[in-house]
């Protein structure tokens, strides 16, 4: 489990960056190619670290094998790690990490404003509920 709080410190550390830019302004972003790339690039890693996290605990407790980034968040949900509804609440956010490794040209800095402004909350409990499950199945 050390492996999983190696990412969950990085997975905070990240958050923490995007927390202290949640105001910048979709402008702002536009102009700023430095911030808006290191903006961009740490929201990637948080969500690569939530998604590697949920792989470890599928794969160490020999859950059903995930077809794709946003069925790990549905098994985590289904088996218990998460609450149902907020793995649900999860998967949008898969589909921006999709955007921003695979079409990051097309990424829309709007919607990485509106992520910032509302999603970042998710990863404090995505966090949460892991730590929760890890303690319950020790």
């Amino acid at each position: 489990m050390e492996k999983i709080s190696r990412k969950l410190r990085f997975m905070k550390r990240y958050v923490d960056f995007l927390k202290s830019h949640r105001a910048i302004s979709a402008e702002e972003l536009e102009e700023n190619y430095e911030l808006r790339s290191a903006i961009e690039r740490n929201l990637e890693l948080a969500l690569e670290s939530m998604l590697d996290i949920g792989e470890i605990i599928i794969s160490e407790k020999g859950f059903e094998k995930p077809e794709d980034y946003k069925s790990v968040m549905l098994i985590l949900g289904r088996e218990g790690v998460l609450p149902k509804v907020f793995a649900e609440k999860l998967v949008p956010a898969v589909g921006v990490r999709n955007i921003l490794v695979h079409m990051y040209t097309e990424v829309d800095v709007k919607k990485i404003c509106e992520f910032l402004r509302g999603n970042l909350g998710d990863f404090d409990g995505f966090a949460k509920h892991v730590a929760n499950y890890l303690k319950k199945s020790r």
